[in-house]
């Protein structure tokens, strides 16, 4: 069964851009991060949080690489390797996309996390201080990038 949430990406606004080089080929840095989403969501303590947020989707399901797979709460929306991996997800105060870019460079590739999110009524402006406002969510960005040049530079 395939997954999908019907809210457009580019409706989204957009909300931060994280990047970092990682000195691998595209295909390299395309199948780390494939490697590595479902390590970083598939923790306990994620399901756990999405149960409360009540995120759409809760379990891993298909290949990250696919469009209509899931991770916990995300479902991949648009995947073109080894460029773009697009991921949805929506939950009681919001709606986002997490969009994954890998360009070619001089010295590697450059990997690229975009976040669009809305955030609507007075609940959702209160969580998105909670996860924006107390950098929360760069941290996470920049754990997952990080995790990807690890592997990506291993392979």
């Amino acid at each position: 069964m395939t997954a999908v949430i019907d809210t457009p990406i580019q409706d989204l606004p957009f909300v931060d851009e994280h990047m970092i080089g990682i000195e691998a080929t595209e295909r390299q840095t395309w199948d780390a991060l494939l490697a590595t989403l479902p390590d970083v969501f598939d923790r306990g303590y994620v399901g756990r949080v999405g149960s409360v947020l009540g995120v759409e989707h809760r379990d891993r399901r298909g290949d990250v690489g696919r469009i209509g797979s899931t991770l916990p709460g995300f479902v991949v929306a648009r995947a073109v390797p080894p460029a773009v991996l697009a991921l949805l997800g929506q939950h009681r105060f919001s709606r986002y996309a997490l969009i994954f870019r890998i360009e070619k460079t001089n010295v590697g590739v450059r990997l690229r996390a975009e976040t669009r999110a809305e955030f609507p009524g007075t609940k959702g402006r209160a969580y998105r201080g909670v996860v924006i406002g107390t950098r929360g969510h760069v941290l996470v960005t920049r754990r997952v990038l990080n995790a990807v040049k690890k592997a990506a530079e291993r392979a």
